[in-house]
């Protein structure tokens, strides 16, 4: 499979304190931003920091998923039939800001493919 763009989504709690973290401490260069999430050059790839809403008023998260290896691709569908075909279980979402196909390796570590098209058109908003 060739990938366009890989990042890693983190998944946060402290929305505002992480930002504040990677932008100003670790001064990480802004690629573009939303009401929920703020994507960063990060080396060769991005870094994307998003808020958790399903975690954000409870006290304990240990259980949830905190990371995700995005690897951008020009056809989401495609490459989430193939996995499909090799019996890989995967959550095909269509989004007006994406599509979106996200699985798990053995390990229960998730990733997910991003269109590509949508993704370089964030950046250039």
């Amino acid at each position: 499979m060739k990938f366009d763009r890989t990042g890693i989504i983190l998944y946060v709690v402290k929305y505002t304190a992480c930002v504040d973290f990677y932008e100003n401490t670790l001064e990480l260069k802004k690629m573009f931003t939303t009401d929920m999430l703020t994507c960063f050059e990060f080396g060769a790839s991005y870094l994307m920091v998003e808020l958790d809403k399903t975690y954000q008023n409870t006290e304990t998260n240990t259980d949830r998923i905190k990371t995700c290896l995005r690897m951008n691709v020009p056809e989401v569908r495609l490459l989430a039939d193939t996995l499909i075909s090799k019996n890989i279980k995967v959550d095909y979402q269509e989004h007006d800001w994406g599509t979106i196909a996200k699985f798990f390796d053995p390990d229960g570590n998730l990733l997910a493919f991003k269109d590509s098209e949508k993704f370089e058109k964030q950046i250039l908003a």
